[in-house]
């Protein structure tokens, strides 16, 4: 009995993108699977934030495609990327600074839950998800205090609570878990590995390779805008090219 293949939840071929004479993104192919975490990996300037740009429309590439379950992404507006369900967090957190946590999260659920909607049971429902939101990501106790007053590990998971509140299947997480401690890093991975159970795909941005190798599934290699390898993270981070590349000893 043959078996249909499944679409995998996005796909990017041939992207392009140029300032000048520098590629950014130069010819870029690659799928983000169902049910694992990927990890894009690559020295400083390799174009890692760039591709987050491109799909998240911040950026519009020169040329290809990029296709979240099989629908076209490209001219579409940062806002109507996350309406069809890609949320992304920042290396820089871009939190609302001045507003409490738990009206951090509000903000965050209008695209999916109809925040301005009238109705005492869509209100009920609202504050029910963020308080499980803020009990999940450990800040329950600071549901009241301003962003700007939490500590770097608290808006860490802020940020990663907004991600949550938002119910996109396609998290694209810059440096989440860069800073934290033991006991945080632990419950970031467990919220990470609990959402791709539930049918999230998550790709990541990571530089600390022991982080690469303890949550990723997947790793994507980049280098001045190309694609150079993917694989495991043992097949990836062990090559001694690939490392001579990322250490700056590069050979090519």
């Amino acid at each position: 009995m043959s078996t249909v293949p499944v679409e995998p939840p996005l796909r990017v071929r041939g992207l392009r993108k140029a300032f000048g004479g520098l590629r950014v993104t130069d010819d870029v192919s690659f799928d983000l699977a169902a049910g694992i975490v990927t990890t894009l990996v690559g020295p400083n300037g390799a174009g890692k934030t760039t591709l987050f740009n491109q799909i998240t429309g911040e950026l519009a590439p020169d040329g290809g495609s990029i296709a979240l379950h099989g629908q076209a992404l490209l001219g579409l507006a940062p806002w109507q990327v996350a309406r069809r369900g890609v949320a992304r967090s920042f290396q820089d957190l871009r939190l609302f600074g001045q507003m409490t946590a738990h009206d951090n999260l509000l903000t965050a659920m209008e695209p999916a839950t109809g925040l301005w909607q009238p109705g005492g049971a869509a209100r009920q429902e609202r504050r029910e998800r963020v308080a499980q939101l803020l009990e999940a990501t450990g800040l329950a106790a600071q549901a009241q205090a301003r962003a700007v007053d939490l500590s770097y590990a608290q808006r860490k998971f802020l940020s990663l609570a907004r991600v949550m509140a938002s119910r996109a299947r396609l998290w694209l997480l810059d440096e989440p878990a860069s800073g934290l401690d033991r006991g945080s890093y632990e419950r970031f991975v467990a919220l990470v590995r609990g959402a791709v159970r539930g049918g999230v795909t998550v790709c990541m941005i990571e530089h600390n390779l022991d982080i690469v190798a303890d949550l990723s599934d997947r790793v994507l290699f980049l280098d001045r805008g190309r694609l150079l390898a993917e694989g495991t993270p043992q097949a990836v981070m062990g090559d001694p090219a690939l490392a001579a590349i990322y250490f700056g000893e590069r050979a090519a």
